[in-house]
């Protein structure tokens, strides 16, 4: 087993850096750091504060102006507002009301809501020509990652997923190794994650009164009304189906990065789950999922396997890789991590984003490749290369860009959640997202509340 070795105006600007090429992650390299010049700094608004979203507006702040911030929430957006120093008439609990008001002076969107909120709020961003950084999974619903991707074409402006460590250095190389043919013809894919941690597969809980700092219309947004409940806000949404994808929704872009990007892992043909059970309301406590994925180009057919709460891949598929540590220290599987099983060598990734260390079997000696250069520590390398795109349109577009990367992967993953929602097999066209089902519609395209749209 071997482990791999570690302004002018601002419309002459935004016209500049509007004028972004495809795909930046197959051709690789970056140039320096933004740029600082007063006369070019980004007016960023960002969308969602708490949680992840903390973080996103931290990083955002490193490369342009907090110029308007929007949460439901009042108590996080006024922590936040102080802050970055947002004065009261750029703070908003409605994203609408933030686009009407400030949609000329904007631009930069970071999306961090929850996930039923992605798109509505994206689509709008995208139509009014912004450059767009969404949180993961980049949708909640397929239709809705399609619709994006088509709107980021016509846009031209530089997109990119907060599917952070993206830019995890040994996580391409191993990517380009594998799609250098290194493991040989990958069969199987297994993919698991310690997810959710979140109730899932309960009962809504009694109604109570909306906390008086909460905007609740603007919470539920597009999503069907409910009286507020314990377990919605502030974390426990992603086990709904109204609000959240579930734990496959929630991890597996970062878990399956890994083989998406070896692999070309979109349009699978049909997808099957088993389930401990639910209501069609809250998402069932555990699963496991597999997708049947056809060849495309050179890439051979492979399966993929999905496993959440207890599940795990069986013994023999990590069976190479169950000994003792060099001093005999005891082996355990990581709580989440991926296999690639290639008809030459196994694959091994550790942890979410396989920060946690890639092994390979048979004693095959992985060479080097060439393969994107992130251009800053992991965390915080994705974020870079979404800003110095902007900055400087040689760049191209970021790796995990909406139409070459986060959308077909976002398609990818929700497929799974049909079968969850159907416990049984569906049959998939992913070229007119239509299931062989038409009661899964519903999940592929929802509808929406009056005056929310895509």
């Amino acid at each position: 087993m071997q482990p791999q070795k570690w302004q002018s105006s601002r419309r002459d600007f935004l016209r500049h850096s509007a004028a972004t090429g495809v795909g930046f992650w197959v051709a690789g390299g970056l140039a320096g750091k933004a740029s600082a010049s007063p006369n070019e700094q980004l007016q960023i608004a960002s969308f969602g504060v708490n949680g992840k979203g903390r973080s996103d507006v931290s990083n955002a702040a490193r490369f342009g102006k907090i110029f308007a911030l929007c949460d439901a929430d009042r108590s996080f957006l006024d922590l936040s507002a102080r802050t970055y120093k947002v004065p009261k008439e750029n703070r908003f609990t409605d994203y609408r009301e933030l686009f009407d008001k400030l949609g000329d002076k904007i631009d930069v969107v970071t999306v961090s809501t929850p996930d039923h909120t992605h798109a509505v709020i994206l689509a709008k961003a995208l139509r009014a020509g912004k450059h767009c950084y969404g949180q993961k999974p980049l949708t909640k619903s397929i239709h809705e990652a399609r619709t994006l991707q088509e709107l980021a074409k016509q846009a031209g402006t530089v997109t990119q997923m907060g599917n952070q460590y993206t830019a995890f250095e040994p996580m391409r190389k191993a990517a380009y190794q594998i799609r250098a043919g290194q493991i040989g013809n990958v069969k199987e894919v297994h993919v698991w994650t310690n997810r959710p941690i979140w109730p899932q597969g309960e009962a809504r809980g009694p109604e109570k009164p909306v906390p008086k700092e909460l905007d609740w219309e603007a919470w539920i947004g597009p999503a069907p009304m409910r009286p507020y409940a314990d377990g919605y806000h502030t974390f426990k949404w992603r086990g709904w189906w109204d609000f959240g994808t579930g734990a496959l929704g929630d991890m597996a872009c970062h878990t399956c990065n890994l083989p998406f990007m070896a692999l070309n892992m979109r349009d699978p043909l049909s997808v099957e789950a088993e389930t401990s059970g639910h209501n069609r309301d809250s998402y069932p406590a555990k699963s496991k999922i597999k997708f049947e994925f056809p060849s495309i180009g050179d890439r051979q057919p492979f399966t993929f396997y999905w496993y959440d709460g207890t599940n795990l891949p069986p013994k023999e598929i990590y069976a190479d890789f169950d000994k003792p540590g060099p001093n005999g220290e005891p082996w355990s599987l990581s709580t989440s991590g991926c296999i690639l099983v290639g008809d030459k060598a196994t694959m091994y990734a550790a942890g979410d984003y396989a920060e946690a260390g890639i092994f390979v079997n048979n004693g095959v000696e992985l060479a080097d490749v060439d393969y994107p250069k992130p251009v800053s520590e992991p965390e915080l390398g994705h974020v870079q290369e979404f800003y110095e795109a902007i900055r400087d349109p040689k760049n191209k577009q970021a790796v995990s860009n909406f139409v070459d990367y986060a959308g077909p992967l976002t398609e990818t993953i929700l497929l799974g959640n049909l079968a969850v929602w159907k416990e049984g097999p569906v049959k998939w066209d992913a070229r007119t997202l239509t299931p062989d089902d038409p009661k899964l519609m519903a999940i592929v395209k929802p509808e929406y509340r009056n005056g929310y749209e895509l």
